[in-house]
Order: C-alpha cells, then structure tokens, then sequence
C-alpha cells in the first residue's frame, strides 16, 4: 500500500544497554523499507518515566504513541518484554511480519481518523487468542470448523483440544467468549467467531471450495481470503439502496463492484463486545453518498468511510495471521 506523504513517528522505549534493541531497530528498518517514518530511541531509567511513557517492559515500540502489541492490565515495566508470534515462539522483538502489520493498521486508522478500528482489532491486542490454557488451538479449531462446514462446531467437538490442555471444552469456551473471541447464544453454543458468524448477515462469502460462510462484518469479510489463503468471492448489501456489492478476491487481489464502493467503519460509543460496539457499523456501502446517508440516520455511531485498499489492509492485518499459513485449510483455486 502507499503511505503517500504522511510521516509515521515509531518511539523505541528500552533500557540501557538492552540486548534486544538493536534486534527490534534492525526489523522495524526491514518493516520500512520503501515508507519513510521518524525512529527514534528513548532510554528509560526508572519507573516514573516507564509508567509516563507507556513502557510495559524492553524494548516496548510505540507507533504514533500507541503500543500495538499492549496486553490488557500490563503494568509499566523496567523488565525484558517478550512478544509471541503466531506459533506460540517467544521472542524479545516483535517480527518484521508484525511490526508490518501494526504500520498499516496504524496507517489505515490515521488515514480513515476513525476510533473503530480499536473495536476490530480489540484497541491493537489482535484477534488471535493467548496460547496459554489452549485457548488458541481452540480457537483455531473453531476457525478451521466454520470454514470447512460453513457453520459452528458444537463444545462436544472441541473436547479433544481443551483435554489436551487439561480443561473442559466449556471451560475454554467461556473463557474465549469473556475475552471476546467468540460469541455464544443464550443456550451457551457458539454463534460468532471473528471473522464467522453462525447465523445469517449482510455479508455472504463464498469459498473457492464451493463452501459458503457468513462474515460478521465488512471488514471480517474481507479478512476471510487472506486467513484461509483461498480466492473467494464476497457478496454483501448497501443498507441504504439495498443495491449488491461484490468483492472478488483473486491471488490476493481484490475487485469491487461497483469500482465506487467503500467501507464505513464506525462504532457506538459504549462498551462491550466488537459484535454490539461495531459490527452494526462495518458495512459495505455503493459509495460514499449513500455511506453518509446511513451515518446521518445512525447517530448512535461514529465512524468515517474509509477506500477500498484501506479497508482490505484492515482485514488482513485483523484476521490474516489467525491461522498458520501452513494449516491454511484451501489454497488458491
């Protein structure tokens, strides 16, 4: 994507003489190759200035003064920060892959001057759950099930990855719907898991598979290709003209129909799950006229349409890592 002029301020928070400094600055040069943006590195002595500065542990990187690899309740730091890929390895530098990621996130947030890209991404915690306890082979199961049946799994089905770890699949499952990566009806079975819903929406993707699932938003929709590495094609609804919007995801590339339409990215200022704060509001519009129609007749949200290449760099960077690229449950058809 192109960052056109706009200048990117990244902060280095360490302590002296940390090991992994020169590890973190010798990736973020790799993440910027082609893109310019201001690095600098600020040492910190003591705990006044950690808790000042946002520091959760060394090396902490802020981008435009937001640290997008915070984990909730982490207290200011002087320690050795470890930062988890993926796979689970730790590390004490973020990758290149994710230090890209957090720069586009970043960039599509300031570009689109919308909050809501906090209630997509969970405020830069990301939706791929904590390895720990096996919420994440779980959650990952629950991924793989929606995409290979185009519905949710049942908790019996999950049984085998949460005895793995020790626990009950109801465990594990209440434990991933507290944290927001899934949504369970009143009879406590599983009826979301970003970028999937269970029940029918707006937002029809169908798979090079043949198979058809359901995107909880817009911009789950248009993560959906990328997390699974399938060619796919998207089918959605302007809510104000009830005209059909289409995304063809092909190699990677996308096409829209109409060459107009946009994303509007929005969220109600409360608090409480993605699939109540936001979801209502990451819609795919014709364009920006009938995008703007339906905020005006939606003050309860505040948001901003954002382009096309936009908001696929916020569905990638949401939902492509959810999966191992290894475990891609389709390839390119």
């Amino acid at each position: 994507m192109s960052w056109e002029d706009d200048t990117m301020r990244i902060t280095v928070l360490t302590v002296p003489d940390c090991p992994n400094a020169p590890v973190v600055e010798e990736r973020l040069a790799r993440a910027l190759e082609g893109h310019s943006a201001e690095v600098e590195r600020v040492e910190v002595r003591d705990a006044e200035q950690a808790e000042r500065l946002g520091m959760t542990g060394s090396p902490t990187v802020l981008i435009d003064g937001v640290d997008p690899f915070a984990t909730p309740g982490a207290p200011a730091s002087l320690s050795c920060r470890l930062y988890r890929g993926p796979d689970g390895h730790a590390e004490g530098a973020p990758s290149v892959a994710d230090l890209r990621r957090a720069m586009d996130v970043a960039h599509a947030s300031a570009d689109c001057a919308c909050p809501p890209v906090e209630a997509a991404d969970r405020g830069g915690r990301g939706r791929l759950a904590p390895a720990a306890g096996g919420l994440r082979e779980a959650q990952q199961a629950v991924l793989r099930h929606f995409a290979a049946t185009g519905h949710a799994p049942s908790i019996g089905d999950l049984e085998a990855a949460a005895a793995a770890h020790g626990r009950t699949a109801a465990e594990v499952v209440t434990e991933l719907s507290g944290d927001d990566f899934l949504i369970l009806d009143d009879h406590g079975r599983i009826r979301a898991a970003y970028p999937f819903s269970a029940v029918p929406t707006a937002h029809r993707v169908r798979l090079a598979s043949g198979r058809e699932v359901w995107a909880m938003c817009a911009i789950d929709a248009l993560g959906i290709p990328d997390m699974l590495g399938t060619d796919a094609v998207i089918t959605s609804t302007d809510p104000v003209t009830s005209e059909t919007i289409t995304v063809t995801s092909t190699g990677g590339h996308m096409t829209w129909q109409p060459p107009t339409a946009v994303v509007y990215v929005g969220q109600r200022s409360c608090t409480g799950p993605a699939a109540d704060v936001a979801c209502g509001a990451l819609n795919f519009f014709t364009n920006r006229r009938t995008a703007r129609t339906w905020a005006q007749r939606h003050p309860d949200y505040t948001g901003n349409a954002v382009e096309q290449t936009q908001a696929e760099v916020l569905g990638r960077s949401i939902f492509g890592h959810l999966l191992p690229a290894a475990e891609r449950v389709d390839g390119r058809g």
